[in-house]
């Protein structure tokens, strides 16, 4: 009897020694699952710092099409202060035509003046030759103006100029035959005709510069 009594308690402690060891094992497992998670939370900054790397890629991307539409946008701003820049050059380059050929009218007025006032004698002849002279010069300053105004002006304008060009010269002639008839058969009827067409034919060129020059 007392040997079966030590055989039931030599089980028991045996039963407990087991079941001891299952209850550590278990604390040991779940210890090692407490010591895991940690690296599980230091693995997320890993996926967090890919993340930040696709939104630093992004942000370089996005500053890349910026800096690409701003140097589009200089472009256009150069290109278009260029093209103000020649139509400036355009315009001044005109406006200096203009000026030079009034300049150029104004040294020549200056020029034909002195040369009626100090003909070479009082004859006829001699003041015949100064008229003269004064119609052929200022009658070549027109031509020369209308040549430049026929690369300058647009099609229409040029027609209508053309036009008035034509009135113009049967208003010059015109205008010295009637003249000249004051003095019908006598000496100076030529040289009051070719002294009226020159006066004339000064006018025109100061008229064309000043109005159809641009």
């Amino acid at each position: 009897m007392k040997n079966n009594r030590t055989f039931l308690l030599g089980m028991l402690t045996v039963v407990f020694v087991i079941l001891a060891a299952c209850g550590n094992s278990s604390d040991e497992s779940s210890a090692g699952l407490d010591k895991q998670s940690p690296n599980n939370t230091t693995q997320n900054p890993n996926t967090d710092s890919s993340g930040a790397d696709s939104a630093e890629n992004d942000s370089h991307h996005d500053k890349a099409n910026t800096a690409d539409t701003r140097s589009e946008t200089n472009e256009k701003a150069d290109i278009s202060t260029n093209e103000l820049k020649e139509e400036d050059a355009s315009t001044n380059q005109t406006a200096s035509l203009k000026e030079e050929y009034l300049k150029k009218l104004n040294e020549t007025k200056k020029e034909m003046d002195e040369l009626k006032n100090n003909p070479e004698d009082d004859s006829t002849y001699a003041l015949k030759k100064v008229e003269g002279d004064r119609y052929d010069v200022w009658d070549g300053l027109l031509n020369e103006v209308y040549e430049v105004l026929q690369k300058q002006l647009p099609s229409e304008e040029m027609d209508q100029l053309r036009k008035e060009q034509r009135e113009w010269i049967a208003y010059r002639d015109n205008s010295a035959k009637e003249a000249s008839l004051t003095y019908k058969g006598g000496t100076m009827e030529q040289l009051e005709f070719v002294a009226v067409q020159a006066d004339i034919t000064e006018e025109r060129c100061f008229e064309l510069v000043e109005d159809y020059m641009e």
